[in-house]
């Protein structure tokens, strides 16, 4: 009975816990279950730590936390109720200026967390209602509602993407301001949404708020007429979060899922728990030092005061005679009274002024940084931001800095430098030069001069072609043919007949005008049809029939394309930790080589593979992707063992027929990127290197950038190095 109680009024189902259900738009849907309206939080955005309300009550405790001001306060509180030497005002007027200064600082910093929350939440943003477009502020979003965005704006809230401009239906984000990378990320729209919103009747069914940026499972059920509903797979790619900036699309339409406290920015917030900074933290150990020092000077001041008072005549001199209250008052309690009042006299062990000082250098440095003009950025037009003051030293006390590799340390512009097809590397020149494409090789280690052959170099330029996820920017958008990854312009002066890309990564970009080099075009994604160029000036055509994206666990991406005669094959490209145990092991030993090499002298590698497909094969993977795509449980997990190797799952034989290895390199470093790192390390600081390239790599950017010295002395342990030294020990054990 409670439980029916609480579902009647607050709307929540018992299976609510694990999913939630969403109503497109507001609009009920034709189903015979009855559906009662969840309860979702409003879309109001809330960072700061105070109200008008509590501020007082809750900063009081805040400050009373510190040992400090805990200890003055208690050292007031004996002068005004223990018979004390000095008054109460030498240690209540300074105790009052600290907690009046610290509040009135901290109250200041609260405000302006308050009108930054407030410009979030009175942002205009529109709103369909009833088919027509309304004005609303942001806070007012509900679950269900759908907004409609423009090229720029920031997402309001967590959206699932309905609609786009663009005709390919997808649309391109930054997330900055989320996880710091300003690459465009592609997202799509749902299938079979249609144009018409108004009349569109549909729920989404999907998991409950959690704070992973790149997970998100649901199911979206669309209801068309008196048929069945059409159930669509949503995850990552159809997920627009608040936080997020549209680029390169004029206008979305999304409906929101996720709104206010529950969107995924608003559960990374990490809490506004007060900060305690090293010097705070150092200060307060040694207060425990002098604390322990004042306890034991007002003991053995009390101990020689009555051992002094036990001989004859000087408990009670002539012209100190005791009152009849003091005659009568507990010993004990006089020796404690007499104690505190010990503590009291000498408490100036303990400066209060020190804490003044403190804060108010706490205070005013806030705004030296402010205004520091070294700190300005002339591109964004923008200085430094002191969101709060209590960590202004720790500037100076950082020990360890971790940086990441590509776009950091490296400029985020790659080009295609050479590849190995079937053991024979080839070496970009220029394209003028070459008539047929790849035309200079030195073969394998052993062979000179030699090719792999123009059908399997035609497989490898076409798996280029087709193994991405780049988007050909339309004509309006080009402005003189740039590409574009984060924003920034990759190549100011291209050729004629190149196109403007963008991607999500550099290195698409760089694959496929490798591949148009050498008389591969890729032309655009229409209506799920791959176009490209090939050397004939013939235009192929290929069915689009399964993308699996890149993740770091997979560490590959793979598609799945038909082509004009029917032929079904899968293409596959990524670390080579990834492919190569997913091939013929013939294939391996072939290229590692190339590989190990190509990573030493600083490339970027990626490896290629393909598998033609039976139509029963296909069918078996056709049906295990749309029953993984489709599940709520599991369904990253459900998506790898589809395309495992036949030794991790039943069905088919899935080692690849042939693969190929890419290098493509990083061509500079970022500007005084070494200059920066020997500051750095000049000023003691550690730095760490985090990248997911091979270790060879790795090593050779850590060179250049003047991380080694080419006297430093390395220790590798990785999982290769633990296997060899476990041989090397067995080998050795009698």
């Amino acid at each position: 009975m409670p439980r029916k109680t609480l579902k009647c009024l607050f709307g929540v189902d018992e299976g609510s816990r694990a999913n939630r259900k969403v109503v497109v738009g507001h609009r009920p849907c034709p189903s015979n279950e009855e559906i009662i309206p969840p309860k979702f939080c409003d879309n109001r955005i809330v960072s700061s730590k105070y109200t008008v309300w509590n501020f007082l009550p809750k900063n009081l405790f805040e400050q009373f936390r510190r040992i400090a001001n805990f200890y003055f306060l208690i050292i007031f509180l004996v002068q005004v109720i223990v018979d004390t030497p000095t008054s109460p005002v030498t240690s209540g007027l300074p105790l009052f200026f600290v907690i009046t200064v610290t509040a009135i600082k901290q109250g200041y910093e609260d405000w302006l967390r308050h009108k930054a929350d407030n410009e979030v939440n009175k942002y205009k943003v529109t709103v369909l209602e009833d088919g027509k477009a309304i004005q609303s502020e942001s806070e007012k979003i509900k679950v269900g509602d759908i907004v409609k965005v423009e090229e720029n704006e920031t997402f309001p809230c967590d959206l699932i993407l309905l609609q786009s401009h663009r005709d390919d239906g997808t649309c391109f984000v930054t997330t900055a301001s989320l996880d710091g990378e300003s690459n465009h990320k592609t997202h799509y729209t749902v299938p079979n949404i249609g144009s018409d919103l108004e009349s569109l009747t549909a729920t989404i069914e999907c998991e409950q708020p959690q704070s992973d940026l790149y997970k998100f499972v649901g199911r979206m059920d669309i209801y068309k007429d008196s048929q069945e509903p059409i159930f669509r797979s949503l995850g990552p790619e159809n997920l627009l979060l608040k936080g997020a900036t549209l680029k390169n699309t004029k206008v979305i339409y999304g409906v929101a899922v996720y709104t206010g406290m529950e969107t995924k920015m608003a559960l990374n917030y990490q809490g506004k728990s007060q900060k305690r900074s090293a010097v705070e933290k150092s200060i307060n150990a040694f207060l425990l030092i002098y604390l322990f020092i004042l306890v034991s000077k007002a003991l053995v001041c009390t101990t020689l005061k009555y051992v002094w008072q036990s001989k004859p005549g000087q408990d009670e001199p002539w012209y100190n005679e005791k009152t009849q209250r003091e005659k009568d008052t507990n010993l004990y309690l006089k020796m404690f009274t007499d104690f505190l009042s010990f503590m009291v006299l000498f408490n100036f062990i303990i400066p209060v002024s020190m804490y003044v000082t403190v804060e108010m250098q706490k205070f005013l440095g806030s705004f030296f940084i402010a205004w520091d003009k070294d700190f300005f950025d002339p591109e964004i037009k923008e200085g430094a931001l002191v969101n709060t003051s209590d960590l202004n030293e720790e500037l100076g006390q950082v020990e360890y800095v971790f940086t990441d590799k590509t776009g950091t340390l490296t400029q985020n512009n790659m080009e295609f430098i050479e590849c190995c097809i079937d053991g024979f590397q080839y070496k970009h020149r220029d394209a003028r030069d070459e008539l047929d494409g790849f035309c200079d090789t030195d073969g394998p280690v052993n062979k000179v001069q030699q090719k792999a052959g123009r059908e399997k170099e035609e497989l490898f330029l076409r798996a280029l072609c087709l193994c991405h996820t780049v988007q050909v920017k339309e004509s309006a958008e080009q402005d003189g043919l740039t590409d574009q990854v984060d924003g920034s312009i990759l190549d100011e002066t291209p050729s004629p007949e190149e196109r403007g890309f963008i991607a999500s990564s550099p290195d698409e970009i760089a694959l496929v005008k490798g591949a148009m080099r050498y008389g591969f075009t890729f032309l655009g994604l229409e209506s799920k049809t791959l176009k490209i160029l090939n050397r004939s000036k013939e235009v192929e055509m290929y069915e689009l029939l399964h993308v699996l994206n890149f993740d770091p666990v997979r560490r590959r991406m793979s598609v799945i394309v038909r082509n004009g005669s029917g032929e079904t094959v899968l293409y596959c490209k990524g670390a080579d930790s990834s492919i190569f145990p997913r091939v013929k092991r013939e294939e391996v030993e072939r290229i590692r080589l190339h590989v190990e090499r190509n990573a030493t002298e600083g490339y970027r590698t990626l490896c290629v593979a393909y598998k033609r497909l039976s139509p029963e094969e296909y069918a078996q993977v056709d049906e295990d992707l749309k029953e993984a795509r489709l599940a709520l449980q599991d369904r990253e997990e459900k998506l790898t063992d589809c395309l495992q190797p036949s030794g991790d799952r039943n069905g088919p034989d899935w080692s690849y027929c042939c693969r190929r290895s890419v290098g493509v390199t990083l061509q500079l470093l970022q500007e005084e990127a070494a200059e920066t790192m020997e500051a750095l390390q000049g000023a003691g600081i550690k730095v760490w290197v985090l990248t997911g390239d091979k270790m060879e790599t790795a090593k050779s950017t850590c060179y250049a950038c003047r991380l080694f010295q080419r006297n430093t002395e390395l220790l590798e342990l990785t999982l290769r190095t633990l296997e060899a030294r476990g041989r090397s020990r067995e080998e050795a054990t009698p």
